[in-house]
């Protein structure tokens, strides 16, 4: 194939001009969310999981405590309509929240009470396996991640979670940020994001936000791996549920019933 003098120009100019503007790429990629990288050795023996008592949970009586202290903490937008809502926490009715799992006489007050839902950070999460570029991956202490500077807006870990756990950035988001958190990153248009368990607070030994907000202590959390948690203890003691355990994502948020 042959090249005339000005074909030979406009390849050498857009060379430039990638190498120029790769330094400013990197530098607006520093505004992005960079996920926190702890040592190997903080990881080691660990593996975090929620555990939700509905029975005390107030959400009912329109308690939104842990959704507010979530959305506030990690910039999460509010734009005002659910076609483009972007949530991290929320409620949902038992027939949404365990649809495999309800029958004729189920106990009135349990069909009725909204459940706290989030990401379940699966231990055979479908989300990680379909993303092209490794932005939703998961750590070893089971945490399924987002990285939203290397997301590229395919949507297919949407597509691939069974528990509509991710949402979808359609607007830009940081001119729907009612109070702004300087500490947590913000994101932008066509990217997902989701739950991380506050990763960023766990990096500091500080708990989930959710959790620290939540006055009835409905939500408990901690380390499956240590026999003596507040999580293993319940779970010994409680019968629990989780979401479609039929699908064999092994969701690590558990219902206590």
């Amino acid at each position: 194939m042959k090249f005339s003098k000005r074909d030979f120009l406009k390849i050498t100019g857009l060379t430039i001009l990638g190498i120029g503007i790769k330094p400013a790429i990197n530098l607006f990629a520093q505004n992005e969310h960079q996920p926190v990288s702890p040592a190997p050795e903080t990881l080691a023996g660990k593996r975090w999981a929620m555990l939700v008592n509905p029975k005390a949970c107030t959400a009912a009586n329109g308690c939104v405590d842990c959704i507010v202290a979530c959305h506030r903490i990690h910039n999460v937008p509010d734009f005002g309509n659910p076609k483009d809502e972007v949530k991290w926490i929320w409620t949902e009715h038992y027939q949404n929240v365990f649809p495999g799992q309800e029958n004729e006489y189920l106990e009135e007050d349990l069909k009725a009470r909204p459940f706290i839902t989030l990401c379940n950070h699966c231990d055979n999460p479908p989300c990680v396996r379909v993303c092209p570029t490794k932005a939703t991956f998961r750590r070893e202490d089971g945490i399924v991640m987002m990285d939203m500077h290397r997301c590229i807006g395919c949507r297919f870990c949407m597509a691939a979670c069974p528990y509509g756990s991710r949402s979808f950035n359609w607007l830009d988001p940081r001119s729907h940020i009612k109070q702004l958190n300087p500490d947590y990153p913000t994101r932008m248009k066509g990217v997902v994001e989701k739950c991380t368990f506050c990763e960023e607070r766990l990096a500091k030994g500080l708990i989930p936000a959710c959790v620290e907000a939540c006055k009835e202590k409905a939500l408990i959390f901690g380390n499956l791996k240590d026999p003596n948690s507040e999580v293993r203890q319940l779970l010994r003691s409680h019968f629990t549920i989780r979401r479609k355990p039929e699908l064999g994502t092994l969701p690590q948020v558990y219902y206590m019933v």
